[in-house]
């Protein structure tokens, strides 16, 4: 089932908040509207979301929309075309009231903080090629590579400033680039990134969450401390939930 076919099944009995206005329908013509414009550069991939029930597809979806408004957010400084820069900010903009509408249908913070997060390209691929399951040979390859891939562990619980929690490294075991003692998760900002310590755990690392972050939040690895880019970052990011 597609993205859109899916928000359409949706209904306040299937696990909506009860106060939530029924605009799914709404939602999947905005997305199928934004697939078309951006088909018109690229043919789109075939995606795979694992969706099994309604609470797993609204999780998801309210994922996808967090992290679309970051992509979009970050992407408006390389784009060159006037022309595209328009299209792409009136598309951040419905993005965001999406990720508004299914956070509060969640009885989630509909806008959690002040400022959304940038990701960097790179960053949004390595969120987005767990869902890719094929693209168009015909499609230009796109320079972008993946990280490895960083989890909060699920059994975190409800997660707030000052809570530690395990960030899961599945698969592989992270260390410190060489001449460096520390690993740190940068918490990642419009205002500039928040670096904490990430100890060491079995499968992972340990890190305490730092004030000043609400919402869908990111975290990436890294040995460096002072600024976070494709360059520097060692896993990640993590999508972190966290509660006011």
């Amino acid at each position: 089932m597609k993205f859109s076919q899916s928000i359409i099944a949706l209904s306040a009995a299937a696990g909506l908040a009860s106060a939530a206005p029924p605009y799914g329908e709404k939602v999947s013509a905005d997305e199928t509207n934004h697939v078309k414009f951006l088909s018109d550069a690229l043919t789109a991939c075939t995606y795979a979301f694992g969706v099994t029930d309604v609470a797993t597809f609204l999780a998801t979806a309210s994922i996808l929309d967090g992290v679309g408004v970051s992509a979009y957010l970050a992407a408006a400084a390389d784009i060159m075309s006037k022309t595209y820069l328009k299209a792409a900010g009136s598309i951040l903009t419905v993005e965001a009231r999406h990720s508004a509408y299914l956070r509060y249908s969640l009885k989630e913070a509909p806008f959690a903080q002040s400022f959304d997060a940038p990701l960097s390209i790179d960053e949004v691929y390595t969120l987005a090629a767990g869902f890719i399951t094929s693209c168009p040979a015909s499609n230009t390859k796109l320079p972008v590579k993946a990280f490895p891939s960083l989890k909060l562990d699920p059994k975190a619980g409800t997660v707030k400033a000052g809570t530690t929690v395990t960030l899961l490294t599945p698969g592989y075991t992270l260390k410190a680039a060489q001449g460096v003692a520390t690993i740190y998760a940068a918490f990642i900002a419009v205002t500039g990134p928040t670096f904490v310590v990430a100890s060491p755990v079995a499968g992972g690392f340990s890190v305490t969450i730092p004030m000043g972050f609400s919402g869908q939040s990111y975290a990436v690895l890294t040995s460096c401390n002072e600024t976070v880019s494709d360059d520097t970052t060692a896993a990640g990011p993590a999508i972190i939930e966290i509660s006011s």
